[in-house]
C-alpha cells in the first residue's frame, strides 16, 4: 500500500483532477436533487465522457458525480418534501417538519455536514476494511438478504409507534403494490389486469415522486399558502449546526455511518435500507424518541451519514470482488472494464495507483462537498422566496419529465399522477407515506429473496426454515427483527411512565408554591 500512497497523491493535486471533482461534484448535487434523475442515471450519463480521459481521472469524475448525487437528494427533501434520490425517503421524516418551522437553514447544513461524515467514514472502510469486510459480504446469500430486507421492513413499527396499525396497513398495501408486474421467481404476471405496460411493474423513482412530490404540490396548492414556508436567514447557522452535531450527534453520526459502510457492502441492499435501519436505530436508543419526525437534527443526521456511508460500503466488494454493492457502483464497473481494468483483489497491485487514487479522492470530494454544498444550498434556499404557483408549476415539469425519463413509459407518468392523490388522501387520514414507501421499496427484495430460500430448501430436501437457522447471521438478524417489533411497546411503556411522573410532580410544585 506505501509505495502507491504518493503517485495517488500526485494524481490526486493534479489541476485537472481537481477540476473534475468539483465539476462532478457540482453536477451531481444538482441530478440528486431534481426529483426523477437519480445517481445512477448521472454517472451513466457521464460514463461515455471517460472514454476520452485516462482511467485514473475518470474514475475520479465518476465518484464525485456518485457522492454529490446522494447527498444532493437531501436539498429537495429538506426544502419540498421531495426525496430527490431514493436514498432520501427517510431524510423527509425530519427534514421537512423543520423547513415547515423555518429553519430550512438548519436542516440543509445538518445533511450537508452529516453527509460528508458519512462519506468520509464510508471511504476509511474502504481504505483500510476492504479484504474482511468483501469476505464478510461473501457470506449473505438469499436467507440472510431475505432477513435484512425484513429487518429494515419492521421498522415501520418503530417508525409509526404512535399508531403501529395504521403503520402496518400502509406497509402492507406499499408490498401489495410492489407485487404488480412479474413474480420474479415463476416469471409469471400478476396483477395487471390485461393491461400490458403493467407487466414491467411499478417502478420506484415514479411511485416515490408521487407520494412525496406531487402529493405535497396538491397539499400546498390546498394550504392557499403565499410561499412554501417561512423562511429567515439565521446568521451563523452552519456553525451552530456544526457545533450541535460534534457535541450531541457524535454517537448518531458514528453508528449510522457503520450502518451505512456495512449495508452498502451487500449487493442489492443500497441507500434505502441503510438510511431507513440508520433513523430506525437512532430513535430506538434515544432517550426522547417523540422528537422524531417533528424535525429532529438526530433523525435527519442519521439518514444522511448513513446514505453517503453507503458508498464506501458499495465499493468495497465492487473494487476487492469484482460484485457491485450498488447500482451505480455496477455502472462504475463497467466504466472501469471499458478501460480493460479487471477489478478484484490484484487491483490494489497491479493498478494500486489507480485505486489509492481513486480512493483518496473521495476523501478529497467528501471535504470539498463542504464548501460547494454550502454554496449551493444557500442558492437552494432561495427556493422558498419565490411564490408557491411557480414552485409548483416547477415541480409538476420536474415530475413529469424526470419519471417519464426513467424508462420513457407514459405509465410512470400515470404512476406519478396516481400516487400523488393516494399520497395526498392518506395524510389526509394519518396514514404513513413512509412506511408506505419503505413496502413498494423492499417488497420486491423481499419476495425475490424468499424465493431463493425456498428454491435452496428443495435443492437440499429439506424445509425453508432448516435454510433460516443455517447460520449465526441469519439468526441474528431474526432476533433484531422481533426486537424491532418489541421496541414500540417498551417505549410506549417508557413514555406513559414519564407522562405518570410529570402529572404526580406537577401538583406537587403548585402546592409548594
Amino acid at each position: 500500500m506505501t509505495e502507491f500512497i504518493v503517485p495517488a497523491l500526485g494524481h490526486l493535486i493534479e489541476p485537472w483532477n481537481i477540476i473534475l471533482m468539483v465539476a462532478g461534484l457540482t453536477g451531481g448535487i444538482i441530478v440528486g436533487a431534481l426529483p426523477g434523475l437519480t445517481a445512477t442515471m448521472g454517472v451513466a450519463l457521464m460514463v461515455p465522457a471517460t472514454f476520452a480521459m485516462n482511467p485514473t481521472s475518470g474514475l475520479i469524475m465518476l465518484g464525485a458525480i456518485y457522492v454529490g448525487a446522494i447527498y444532493g437528494g437531501s436539498n429537495s427533501a429538506v426544502l419540498i418534501c421531495t426525496p430527490g434520490t431514493p436514498s432520501s425517503v427517510a431524510t423527509t421524516f425530519d427534514g421537512w417538519p423543520m423547513c415547515k418551522a423555518g429553519r430550512a437553514d438548519f436542516g440543509l447544513y445538518t445533511s450537508l455536514v452529516s453527509s460528508a461524515f458519512g462519506g468520509i467514514i464510508g471511504t476509511v472502510g474502504l481504505l483500510f476494511l476492504a479484504a474482511p469486510l468483501a469476505r464478510f459480504a461473501l457470506n449473505f446469500g438469499g436467507p440472510e438478504n431475505f432477513w435484512l430486507c425484513l429487518f429494515g421492513l419492521s421498522t415501520i413499527a418503530v417508525m409509526s409507534s404512535d399508531n403501529m396499525m395504521k403503520g402496518v396497513l400502509s406497509g402492507a398495501f406499499g408490498i401489495l403494490i410492489s407485487t404488480v408486474g412479474l413474480d420474479p421467481n415463476a416469471g409469471i404476471p400478476r396483477f395487471t389486469f390485461g393491461y400490458y405496460p403493467l407487466v414491467q411493474g411499478i417502478e420506484v423513482i415514479p411511485a416515490m415522486i408521487g407520494l412525496f412530490s406531487f402529493s405535497q404540490v396538491l397539499y400546498l396548492i390546498g394550504s392557499h399558502k403565499p410561499f412554501i414556508a417561512e423562511f429567515t436567514p439565521t446568521k451563523g447557522a452552519f456553525m451552530q449546526v456544526t457545533r450541535e452535531l460534534a457535541t450531541k450527534c457524535k454517537v448518531v453520526l458514528m453508528r449510522s455511518s457503520l450502518i451505512g459502510t456495512l449495508v452498502g457492502m451487500l449487493p442489492g441492499a443500497g441507500g434505502e435500507i441503510a438510511s431507513i435501519i440508520a433513523y430506525n436505530e437512532s430513535k430506538r436508543w434515544d432517550k426522547h424518541p417523540e422528537k422524531y419526525g417533528k424535525g429532529s437534527i438526530e433523525g435527519l443526521a442519521s439518514s444522511e451519514s448513513a446514505n453517503n456511508a453507503v458508498i464506501g460500503g458499495a465499493l468495497i466488494p465492487m473494487l476487492t470482488l469484482g460484485i457491485p454493492g450498488s447500482a451505480v457502483a455496477a455502472v462504475i464497473l463497467g466504466a472501469l472494464m471499458a478501460k480493460g481494468i479487471q477489478p478484484g483483489f490484484k487491483v490494489f497491485t497491479t493498478t494500486g495507483d489507480l485505486a489509492y487514487a481513486f480512493i483518496f479522492s473521495q476523501f478529497a470530494v467528501n471535504l470539498l462537498m463542504l464548501p460547494v454544498g454550502y454554496l449551493l444550498a444557500k442558492v437552494m434556499a432561495k427556493l422558498l422566496s419565490i411564490r408557491l404557483t411557480f414552485v409548483a408549476i416547477a415541480i409538476v415539469m420536474l415530475s413529469v419529465i424526470g419519471s417519464y425519463a426513467i424508462r420513457n413509459n407514459m405509465l410512470d407518468v400515470w404512476i406519478v399522477i396516481i400516487f400523488g392523490v393516494i399520497g395526498y388522501f392518506a395524510s389526509r387520514v394519518s396514514l404513513d407515506t413512509g412506511a408506505m414507501a419503505l413496502g413498494i421499496i423492499l417488497g420486491p427484495m423481499i419476495e425475490e429473496n424468499l424465493g431463493k430460500c425456498v428454491d435452496i430448501s428443495k435443492s437440499l430436501d429439506g424445509s425453508v426454515f432448516d435454510v433460516f437457522f443455517a447460520s449465526n447471521i441469519t439468526i441474528i438478524l431474526m432476533l433484531m427483527t422481533a426486537l424491532s417489533f418489541v421496541t414500540p411497546l417498551i417505549m410506549n411503556k417508557r413514555k406513559k411512565r414519564r407522562n405518570a411522573a410529570c402529572a404526580c410532580g406537577t401538583p406537587k410544585e403548585d402546592g409548594h408554591a
